[in-house]
């Protein structure tokens, strides 16, 4: 079993001896059992707060975090949430939420390793997301539809799917999905060894985008991959570290699982039979606790395996046999060939040459089914046609990766010098390795903390595109943008209420306001512009442009507005003034930048936000007032009450709307759910 990796290259020296891998083994299990409860908390205030939610998008999206949280620790649990956002987003029509639902559910059943089950809720959301369409889920789901086909062994349907996810990711230019396209058609090429080359170029070019991205779970799945690659190259040391450093990012999660059955396989290698028991039982643990069967017939053949090297055969014979009987329930092909393997050598070694012939015959007949020749063809072919379409991106990125393994080479050829080193001398050079390596390993998490604090404070006062632009490049571009929705909103009687509050309190309520409203524009994928005393002023469409900013405007407008009509409920209750808000909202071209020198801001200026502001200004309190041109754009989704022209200080007559109410689509409009057939 392979995962996802990016590659790192410099020289990695990791020595402990058995005492140190049980301190480590300590450390590991009480940063599972940290995580663990920080998840609990989550689960615990995430229920709380979807216990009596309205029914919308805001709740859908929800409980399809939910289910994401349960993925490490409760299957059932993360399908359950999964299957109720999918019901509650059919129910409202959230397109976007059905197909990440379907996902989620997908996920679920694929931690089983139902994959029947997954590959139909993965084809289900892709069918929702090509017919929105939506590119970025698109690509993400013909990727994990071909994780699905890769572990049932089908290795041509898994590359088809993966190159496919790889073309409509570079459309989009959306670093994680390419990385992880290329990631998965290395693990794909890792099944057959003499595509080995072509798979570590694969993992390679991915591990670059990972770093490029600081990408955590890209890290620890790059780190296992180079792991398992040393490890068959007999570089014990390195393959320690990478499994390590992959144990550091899934440390109390279902993932875990494989990197501890591999350290224990390299010190089975190493004859250290115990140990490596050890390790591989802790990971057996782990799986059968979250019934995720794939992994535990994983833990199982490397059980078998070093039960075998231990000379304990019977014994071995047994978690062959049980690691069968799982490969065959969830039709894992390619452990079901490791198992007949295992039991075929086991049998031989006790002498029993008959049974050990029949599951070498059964061994040879499905490793020949899983990579026959017609596959081979195909699979050459397909990677033939993609590479003509990339030739030019691909002969670059070759160079790249020919550095890379030049420095691998390169590497090898030091740490095979330094093991002709006499014993006393090879102690001192060890110690010293060691100590540098905790120094920059320490030096690194102290740089990584404050530039992870420098971006986040900048993410804070920028958009993520125009403070990346600004990160890389010093400044960012004035951008001319075609069509934007502007929202503006006050508050009615703003110098009324300041007069009867402290300053405190006047600026602590406003604060409170504020910050709803930041939580409503994120949500509907706003981006906020800034305040100015009582007014609040966000648009849609910024910086990254795109087609549904007027109803996602006025969604925002509507939450803006409920929210408020709650909150007043609550004030008259115990007597106190309402605060009373009016929104205004003009959908038309702007231009937007960054201005200042010392203390960046991101602003937009043009008619488009003058006309949205005398829209606030000829607003009523707890109405959304729109100009023509957005309910020109809006109208087939919400029902308007016509105000009839109405003068704009310094615009002029403009005609304006009330928006009412949604307009509920009827049953047939939503997409229908049905089960098509069957990474």
């Amino acid at each position: 079993m392979l995962f996802q990796l990016f590659y790192r290259s410099y020289l990695v020296v990791h020595l402990e001896d058995m005492r140190a891998n049980f301190l480590i083994l300590g450390i590991l299990i009480l940063f599972c059992t940290s995580a663990k409860c920080q998840d609990s908390e989550e689960i615990k205030d995430l229920m709380e707060a979807l216990e009596n939610a309205p029914e919308d998008s805001i709740k859908v999206n929800g409980l399809i975090e939910l289910s994401k949280l349960y993925v490490g620790s409760d299957l059932q649990s993360a399908i359950k949430y999964g299957t109720e956002a999918r019901d509650l987003a059919e129910k409202i029509g959230f397109q976007k939420g059905l197909g990440y639902a379907y996902k989620a559910i997908g996920i679920g059943y694929f931690n089983q390793s139902n994959y029947p089950e997954a590959l139909i809720q993965y084809e289900q959301s892709l069918k929702i997301f090509e017919g929105i369409p939506f590119k970025t889920g698109i690509a993400n789901m013909l990727s994990n539809i071909g994780v699905v086909y890769s572990n049932l062994g089908d290795d041509t349907k898994a590359i088809e799917h993966h190159l496919t996810a790889l073309k409509v990711s570079e459309e989009i230019k959306d670093s994680l999905r390419i990385a992880t396209s290329l990631n998965n058609l290395g693990v794909v090429y890792k099944n057959n060894k003499s595509d080995r080359k072509k798979s570590l170029g694969y993992f390679l070019r991915a591990y670059t985008l990972f770093e490029q991205i600081g990408y955590e779970d890209g890290i620890g799945i790059a780190s296992m991959n180079i792991g398992e690659i040393y490890k068959e190259e007999k570089n014990s040391e390195s393959a320690i570290f990478f499994f390590d450093k992959s144990l550091d990012v899934y440390r109390g999660t279902i993932d875990a699982a494989f990197p501890l059955s591999m350290i224990g396989e390299v010190y089975a290698d190493q004859n250290e039979f115990d140990e490596a028991l050890r390790y591989q039982n802790k990971a057996l643990e782990i799986a059968t606790n979250l019934d995720a069967k794939f992994e535990m017939t994983q833990s199982l053949l490397k059980i078998g395996q070093t039960q075998d090297k231990k000379g304990s055969h019977r014994l071995a014979i047994a978690s062959y046999k049980k690691a069968e009987k799982l490969a065959n329930a969830i039709s894992a092909r390619l452990e079901l060939k490791q198992a007949y393997e295992g039991l075929s050598k086991s049998y031989s070694n006790i002498g029993d040459f008959r049974t050990a012939y029949d599951f070498e015959r059964l061994y040879s007949n499905i490793k020949d089914t899983l990579y026959n020749t017609a596959n081979d063809k195909k699979v050459q072919q397909l990677q033939f046609n993609f590479d003509i379409e990339k030739k030019q991106a691909e002969i670059d990125l070759l160079t790249k990766d020919q550095a890379l393994k030049d420095a691998t080479i390169q590497r090898q050829k030091i740490l095979n010098s330094a093991a002709a080193i006499t014993g006393v001398l090879l102690f001192f050079v060890i110690l010293g390795f060691y100590k540098r390596y905790r120094y920059i390993r320490k030096t690194n998490r102290i740089i990584k903390n404050e530039r992870d604090r420098s971006k986040e404070l900048l993410l804070n006062i920028l958009p993520e595109e125009t403070a990346r632009e600004l990160e890389t490049s010093g400044f960012a571009k004035t951008r001319f943008y075609e069509s934007v929705t502007v929202i503006f909103t006050d508050f009615k009687g703003f110098s009324s209420i300041a007069g009867k509050l402290s300053p405190q309190a006047l600026v602590a309520e406003l604060n409170d306001y504020f910050g709803k409203f930041d939580e409503i524009v994120g949500t509907f994928g706003l981006e906020k512009i800034k305040t100015i005393g009582d007014a609040y002023m966000c648009a849609g469409g910024i910086p990254v442009a795109n087609d549904n900013h007027p109803i996602a405007a006025v969604n925002a407008a509507l939450a803006m507005q409920e929210y408020m009509r709650k909150q007043n409920l609550d004030r008259e209750s115990r007597g106190e003034q309402g605060w009373e808000l009016r929104v205004g909202i003009h959908t038309g071209p702007i231009v937007a930048g960054v201005v200042g020198k010392k203390k960046y801001a991101y602003d937009i200026w043009g008619d488009t936000v003058n006309i949205a502001s005398r829209m606030e200004s000829s607003s009523e309190p707890g109405k959304v007032n729109i100009s023509s041109s957005t309910y020109n754009l809006i109208k087939g989704n919400y029902d308007c009450t016509y105000r009839g022209k109405i003068s704009a200080k310094n615009i002029g007559e403009i005609d304006m709307y009330f928006v009412e109410a949604t307009i509920e689509k009827p049953k047939e409009e939503l997409a229908p759910v049905s089960a098509p057939a069957i990474a």
